[in-house]
């Protein structure tokens, strides 16, 4: 499987520690950065992941910030990505087999590497339930496609 990984500097070591992980477990990993510790803007290394994912350059994504939270909504914020934040084994699992996720993106400053380690192994060895989930995977894929504008004053 091919994994493209990115994080800020609030997930670089998580991020090396999770490249090396999927290493041994036989997974290709892309390095979409950041590659340093220093200060930086979550938005630059999720977007590349996503766009990776969405384009199927990659088959799966992981991203991580500190809280997950922003990592989590830049990536959805791209037609055909589905990012779930994870914090456990069960939503890890649950996100891969209700929701198809294709983007696992993780908190760093909550969770400890055996946390960590538990959560992307269950991840990426879940597969897609199907049946009655991949109507609501449809359903839930079908509000890309809306278009709605917005007023620009409310009254």
């Amino acid at each position: 499987m091919k994994v493209s990984i990115g994080c800020d500097h609030r997930g670089y070591e998580a991020k090396e520690f999770i490249k090396g992980l999927l290493q041994r477990l036989g997974h290709e990993v892309v390095d979409c950065g950041a590659f340093e510790s220093k200060s930086c803007d979550y938005p630059d290394y999720a977007l590349p992941v996503a766009v990776a994912v969405a384009k199927k350059e990659a088959d799966f994504g992981i991203l991580i910030c500190g809280s997950g939270i922003g990592m989590s909504i830049t990536a959805n914020k791209v037609r055909g990505v589905r990012a779930a934040l994870c914090h456990d084994e069960f939503t890890a699992q649950i996100s891969r087999k209700h929701n198809d996720a294709n983007i696992l993106c993780l908190p760093a400053m909550l969770i400890n590497d055996l946390l960590i380690a538990r959560i992307v192994e269950t991840w990426v060895a879940t597969e897609f339930e199907k049946g009655r989930h991949e109507r609501r995977v449809e359903k839930m894929m079908e509000v890309e496609k809306i278009n709605m504008e917005l007023p620009t004053e409310t009254k």
